[in-house]
């Protein structure tokens, strides 16, 4: 998922999924919580596609009291607080990046645009996050993506701000409705854009495009809203909304057909 938008969306999906492991209200007596949802995501085939897709959304998500994890969005790792500070450390994947149109759960990661560059495999990655929560309802994050093998993909930072703007409770006091505000710009290392936003001599060969070498730095910037519906004490309905931007020497790159891009998503959640 991470060579298109769902790389940007997925951080944003986590919040609701991460909270649910600390407050849980299902009945759960364990400390154990199951996340499992579907619904649908939009967002672009590949970063700088002009093109907005709508593909199916699957949510896996297990969180144990001791703090391991296993989810399709947060991989499989471990993570915990400490006062106001949170962090985790996990085993993900980058998805693949092709050079031609896809179909089915798979079409978020190419297109006919990207012909004679080649794929870009992908790779097993560490995943590396610290949260710091200031405030009630605010929270200030730093990630990191670092590559495992095919280590020419490169390596991401990801700095990010929310903050909840409105909270309706339920009878029980419990949190129904919220509302929240998200700030992210992405960092790459010179082999991140290279690999993503680049064009070597053998691919201008095969390709109209001309030769270019970007240089690392940020590469990226996402603002979104989120809304939160508690049904009950086991079902949500979650949607979000948010526009990124390409910056910096990956928005001149020739393969970028668009700098900013609309992405979003809806779902719905049941959790025991």
């Amino acid at each position: 998922m991470q060579s298109s938008t769902l790389l940007a969306m997925a951080g944003l999906l986590c919040f609701p999924l991460s909270a649910l492991a600390v407050d849980d209200s299902s009945g759960n007596t364990s400390g154990n919580v199951l996340t499992v949802g579907a619904g649908v995501a939009a967002g672009s085939p590949y970063a700088g596609d002009d093109r907005t897709r709508v593909m199916p959304l699957i949510v896996l998500d297990y969180s144990m009291a001791n703090g391991f994890f296993a989810s399709t969005m947060r991989g499989l790792g471990y993570g915990s607080q400490a006062g106001a500070f949170s962090y985790s450390a996990a085993l993900g994947y980058r998805g693949e990046r092709a050079d031609h149109k896809r179909s089915g759960l798979r079409g978020l990661a190419g297109s006919d645009y990207l012909k004679g560059m080649g794929k870009v495999e992908g790779n097993a990655s560490a995943l590396l996050s610290l949260g710091y929560s200031p405030l009630p309802g605010v929270q200030l994050s730093v990630a990191g993506d670092i590559p495992l093998n095919h280590r020419e993909n490169g390596a991401t930072l990801q700095l990010g701000a929310s903050g909840q703007v409105y909270s309706r409770n339920d009878s029980r006091g419990m949190p129904q409705d919220t509302v929240s505000l998200g700030l992210q710009t992405s960092w790459g290392e010179k082999k991140y854009l290279q690999t993503m936003y680049g064009v070597t001599a053998a691919q201008a060969a095969r390709t109209a495009f001309r030769q270019y070498t970007p240089k690392g730095g940020f590469y990226e910037a996402q603002a979104s809203v989120s809304w939160g519906h508690r049904i009950d004490a086991r079902w949500r309905v979650n949607t979000v909304l948010g526009v990124e931007r390409r910056l910096g020497d990956a928005a001149n790159s020739p393969v970028v057909q668009r700098k900013s891009a609309p992405m979003g998503a809806v779902y719905v959640t049941y959790s025991y």
